[in-house]
């Protein structure tokens, strides 16, 4: 799996439509929009190569998108969607909760949910038990 960045997103852009966009290319295994930035993960270097090539500063609703691969380092880690958000919980709010059973290695607010990689699986099964159905900052 290769994990793109895609920054200058404009606001009308969909979940939907940017799959699509990236699938000219490749399987898309993921597709997470974060206000003007969003991280897309195609199935192979092939794909995700000729999708930076074919869509950096291509027009989308007429904005010029960067696509770019992303800088971060990847790791092996658990993901898990954390649901019904607070709309006053912030990204730190909800990583500082998280590392609290395990190192978390990215945590994403996409409008009232959110995706948490946690580095170890046995960790992130302990959050689970602990924080199912736990109300934080009144469904943080």
């Amino acid at each position: 799996m290769v994990k793109l960045f895609v920054g200058n997103l404009p606001p009308a852009a969909t979940q939907t439509e940017l799959k699509s966009l990236f699938e000219q290319f490749g399987k898309v295994s993921e597709c997470d929009i974060i206000t003007n930035y969003a991280f897309v993960h195609m199935e192979d270097k092939k794909s995700a190569d000729e999708a930076v090539n074919n869509l950096n500063q291509c027009k989308l609703h007429g904005v010029s998108i960067n696509v770019e691969h992303s800088r971060g380092k990847p790791r092996a880690s658990t993901k898990l969607h954390v649901s019904s958000l607070s709309t006053d919980c912030t990204g730190d709010e909800l990583r500082e909760k998280f590392e609290e059973y395990g190192s978390v290695l990215e945590c994403d607010i996409v409008k009232d949910y959110a995706f948490v990689h946690m580095e170890k699986a046995e960790e992130a099964l302990e959050a689970i038990r602990n924080l199912n159905n736990l109300e934080f900052k009144e469904s943080c």
